[in-house]
């Protein structure tokens, strides 16, 4: 990662041209995702819509400072499919995807070497094609505080540009706050300067 909380990313599903090799196709495909049941249900989607491929190869990585990853050659050769579709993921150097790679099997093998190259070329096309970004590493906060402290609070957040992800306002209010990893301590420190509003990590 090229700062300590930023990370990138792909905005949108993307899919590559499709490559080919005596008569095999290959079409990789791209999706943002942020947990596992997100990965399942875009695999059984594409498996859905191309029942008749051989193969539908992937890998996957989630997470930012805590990483995890599979991957999966689908009964292709030993580490042929999943991980060179693995290593465009780290050569983008990107994270929280899912990179699929599907084969239509043309009638002729292509032997390790050409596997290896196809499916990398076919993760690498589907990369090509995504728009990737980049999204800070953020922490969450809770902030308690009792409502004629409001304005002041609301302030703080605004100078600072902070995102409110959840809020009850009542008597006490409560807001869930996301703040960028790297002011994170700068805005608890802020709000534990200030008298009558209790900030606790969630």
């Amino acid at each position: 990662m090229t700062e300590n909380d930023l990370y990138k990313t792909i905005l949108k599903p993307a899919h590559g041209d499709l490559f080919k090799d005596k008569n095999s196709k290959f079409y990789g495909f791209a999706f943002p995702v942020i947990n596992e049941s997100e990965i399942k249900s875009h695999l059984e989607a594409i498996k859905k819509e191309h029942y008749s491929a051989r193969h539908w190869c992937y890998a996957y990585q989630i997470g930012t400072e805590k990483i995890k990853y599979r991957v999966n050659d689908d009964g292709e050769p030993n580490n042929s499919a999943g991980m060179p579709i693995y290593g465009q993921i780290q050569s983008y150097d990107v994270t929280n995807i899912l990179l699929v790679v599907i084969r239509y099997y043309g009638g002729v093998k292509l032997g390790v070497g050409g596997l290896i190259n196809a499916y990398r070329t076919g993760a690498q096309l589907a990369l090509e094609s995504a728009e990737i970004i980049e999204k800070t590493i953020n922490k969450e906060f809770q902030l308690k505080f009792e409502y004629k402290n409001m304005s002041k609070v609301m302030r703080i957040l605004k100078e600072n540009q902070i995102e409110i992800i959840n809020q009850t306002l009542e008597l006490n209010c409560l807001l869930e706050i996301s703040v960028r990893k790297g002011i994170s301590s700068h805005i608890s420190k802020l709000f534990n300067q200030f008298f009558g509003v209790e900030i606790r990590e969630l």
